[in-house]
Formats: C-alpha cells, sequence, structure tokens
C-alpha cells in the first residue's frame, strides 16, 4: 500500500508528523507533499527541523497568492505527480487551502481521500476555512474525528458512520511528544521574561488581518493589557499592520517579535499567563497546558474548548477584550480535563483504521492514468 501526505502550512506539519512516524514505523510506503502555502525560514523550515520530519519528497512552491491562485496552483502542480505515484490513498489534514486543494485534485484523479480533523465546525460560511471542511468532509473516504462532537457533525451531514472514526486529536499527540524537548527551549531567556508574567497573542484569520477597523481595536486592546503582550507576527499581519493605520502607541506597547518555530512558541505558550489567539489549534494547545485562553472570534470550530471553561469567545471589540483579560487575571487557575483521546496514540489508531478498513477505499470510481 502506498500512502501520500500533502502538507502545506505550519499546522499542518503539527499533525502530519506522529502519521509520517506511524508510516515508517510500520514500514508502509509514503509520499511526503509539501506545497509551499507556508514557505519562509520561521513558517516552514524550522518547523521541520523542530519535529523531526523528512524533507519532502516533492515540493511545489505555491507561495503566497490569493485563495483562488493558490489552490489552482497547487492543483495543478499535484495532478502529475498523483498520476506518477499512483497512490492508493491521500491522507491530508486540516482545513487550509493546501487541504481543499490536494483533497479535490486527488478526487479528479480517482485516488480516495483521507481527512485527519474531519467534522469540526464553525458554522460561519464567511470563513474560508469553514468552506475548505465541509467540501474536503463530502470528498473524503474515509474521515478520522478528533472530537465527539465533530462525529456528530458528519453525521447530521449525511456521512456514513462506517466512514466516520472517532481517532482524537492528533496535535495532541505532537504536544506530548515534544513538550519535553520544548521546555529545553531558550526563548524564555533570550526575551527575558519570567513564567506567567506576560500574555502570548496570535492574530492571522483574514475577518481579523484584512479589517482595519478590528485589527485596531484588537491592537488597541493588546496595548492596554495590565500585562505584558508578546506577539509573534505572522507575515500577513504584519503586511497589514504596516498597510494599516496602527497608532504608534499600540505597536510600541506590545512586543513584537518574529514568527517562532514550534519548540520556541510551546515554551512560551506553556509558561504565558494567558493566551490571546484566533488560532484553531492554539485553543487546542492552550487547553492541554491549562493556560486560559481568549478567542478574538465570534464563533469557534474547537467547541469543546468553550464548553470545557478552558477558552472564552470575545470577538474583535476592545472592553470585551480587556474584561476577559481581567477576569482571567482576578481568578483561579483552573485544571481543565482533557478531552477523550487527545492522547499519544492518535496517529496509531488513524493507520490501523486505514489498513483495516481498505474496503472504503474501493468506492472511486475510475482513475487517471
Amino acid at each position: 500500500m502506498k500512502i501520500m501526505q500533502i502538507v502545506g502550512t505550519r499546522p499542518n506539519f503539527i499533525k502530519v508528523a506522529p502519521i509520517i512516524q506511524k508510516l515508517v514505523d510500520r514500514g508502509i510506503d509514503h509520499v511526503f507533499v509539501h506545497t509551499g502555502q507556508h514557505f519562509d525560514e520561521n513558517m516552514s523550515k524550522v518547523f521541520f527541523k523542530d519535529l523531526d520530519l523528512p524533507e519532502p519528497d516533492v515540493y511545489l512552491g505555491a507561495g503566497s497568492k490569493s485563495g483562488v491562485q493558490q489552490i489552482a496552483n497547487i492543483m495543478l502542480g499535484l495532478e502529475p505527480i498523483i498520476i506518477s505515484e499512483k497512490p492508493d490513498l491521500v491522507i491530508v489534514v486540516g482545513d487550509v487551502n493546501s487541504t481543499l486543494a490536494a483533497a479535490l485534485c486527488a478526487s479528479k484523479t480517482g485516488t480516495p481521500v483521507a481527512h485527519v480533523e474531519a467534522g469540526y465546525r464553525s458554522s460561519d460560511l464567511s470563513m474560508p476555512e469553514e468552506i475548505n471542511r465541509i467540501v474536503v468532509d463530502h470528498i473524503a473516504q474515509i474521515l478520522f474525528a478528533p472530537t465527539e462532537d465533530a462525529v456528530e457533525n458528519l453525521k447530521k451531514e449525511g456521512v456514513e458512520e462506517r466512514r466516520i472514526f472517532f481517532v482524537g486529536n492528533i496535535m495532541a499527540e505532537t504536544l506530548i511528544k515534544f513538550k519535553d524537548k520544548a521546555n529545553e527551549s531558550r526563548i524564555l531567556n533570550k526575551l527575558k521574561l519570567s513564567p506567567k508574567t506576560y500574555a502570548l497573542a496570535t492574530i492571522h484569520r483574514a475577518e481579523n488581518v484584512d479589517n482595519s477597523e478590528r485589527l485596531e481595536s484588537i491592537m488597541s486592546a493588546l496595548a492596554e493589557s495590565p500585562i505584558p503582550v508578546i506577539l509573534p507576527l505572522h507575515p500577513r499581519t504584519k503586511k497589514q499592520l504596516d498597510k494599516a493605520f496602527i497608532s504608534e502607541r499600540s505597536k510600541a506597547r506590545v512586543r513584537i517579535i518574529s514568527p517562532l518555530g514550534y519548540l520556541d512558541f510551546m515554551k512560551l505558550q506553556s509558561n504565558a499567563r494567558l493566551v490571546l489567539t484566533d488560532s484553531g489549534g492554539i485553543q487546542e494547545e492552550a487547553l492541554l497546558l491549562s493556560v486560559p485562553c481568549i478567542t478574538l472570534r465570534y464563533n469557534t470550530e474547537r467547541i469543546i474548548t468553550v464548553e470545557l471553561g478552558a477558552n472564552r469567545l470575545v470577538g474583535a471589540e476592545k472592553e470585551l477584550i480587556l474584561e476577559a483579560v481581567d477576569e482571567i487575571l482576578l481568578g483561579d487557575r483552573e485544571i481543565i480535563n482533557t478531552p477523550p483521546f487527545w492522547d499519544n496514540k492518535v496517529a496509531h489508531r488513524v493507520v490501523n483504521a486505514v489498513l483495516e478498513n481498505r474496503s472504503l477505499l474501493e468506492v472511486v470510481p475510475y482513475r487517471v492514468s
């Protein structure tokens, strides 16, 4: 059996690492493709080093373009690779443009698809990621759900139960594996920080970054935080900050640093007093690290983080952001229960499900040759 895994962004690298290791351990033939959606040193190469990922067998160099151009370029680059390699299965992870492009291309070449992190829903179709999730889940022959609510979402949408596998959160397996190694990071010394004396913030989603009013409101809230804020700046956010009118006072009071690798970021996150983010994966990581999280969005596909009390949704309003910060700083830190199957055996469940359910891969009616 030959399996092709296709990735393109920081969250993809984190999620695919344990699956690649499990395929190697089991001696399964596999092809590793990097679309190049994230391509610079801090958003791509350093993650390969930190996560012990092998060099990709194929690098497409898709780069940063509009969503439509990016998806089209990835598909054009992938088609001859899939046709040449003839994998028995293409595995995609998450909800980024590379995930959608890979699933569409595999489907159009008659290749079965498995989706890791299937079933997450925000119920907000204005989010590009929500469209990606829905389309990929209805293309895939095998769907690996991270949570019980994700399983229910898929059932409600009419996905056959025999195709749905509740395997848990693959990101959790990576965090567990590299937690000790991340603790060796010297990033706190480098930034002259003490544990639990700062907040960590990340901003990158289009609804926040491409809206100058929302971006100004968020930056203004960070600037008035009663606790210092460290902001590793995503290239997308840096570009918009430079274009939009953001007060110099806000920039000066927020400590902006370059993007970090996985190990440095995990060390910074695990020692933060709280996290402010619009990232889905960081909401999950914060839960596992017992770090209170404030999400700068009005909805989330990571519903379980809110239900367990690990996460607060506040949107982009300055007053609500600062109110949530105050509540966390004045409150007692709670130990949050870990959701089922957020453990170090997720990749094992994924690979076993593929090998034990090959009949699910026979539904693709044709293969381009």
